[in-house]
C-alpha cells in the first residue's frame, strides 16, 4: 500500500460546497479531485491552466463593475445587441 499524506486546507465554506457538488456530478469526490490536480501539476511542472495577471484596463473595469459603475442593463437580448458598438 502506498504511503499517504494528509493535507489540511482552509477555504471558504460556500466555495467548498459548490465545488463538491460539481465534483459529484463529474463522478469524483473531493480527495480524488485534489489528487487529479496535484498529478497534473506534477506532469506539467506547473499549473494545469493559464494564470494571468489582468492588465490595468481590465483591473479598472473590474473595479468599476464591483462599484456598480458603467453598467448597462437591457430588458432583452435584442435591445442589448442594438446598443452594442460593433463596427462591421
Amino acid at each position: 500500500m502506498a504511503r499517504t499524506a494528509t493535507i489540511h486546507v482552509r477555504t471558504d465554506a460556500p466555495l467548498k460546497a459548490e465545488t463538491e457538488a460539481i465534483f459529484k456530478e463529474l463522478g469524483v469526490n473531493f480527495t480524488e479531485a485534489i489528487n487529479l490536480f496535484l498529478n497534473q501539476v506534477r506532469l506539467r511542472k506547473g499549473f494545469p491552466f493559464p494564470i494571468n495577471v489582468p492588465n490595468k484596463a481590465t483591473r479598472e473595469a473590474f473595479e468599476k463593475t464591483d462599484r456598480g459603475e458603467d453598467l448597462k442593463r437591457y430588458d432583452n437580448i435584442d435591445d442589448m445587441f442594438k446598443n452594442l458598438d460593433i463596427e462591421e
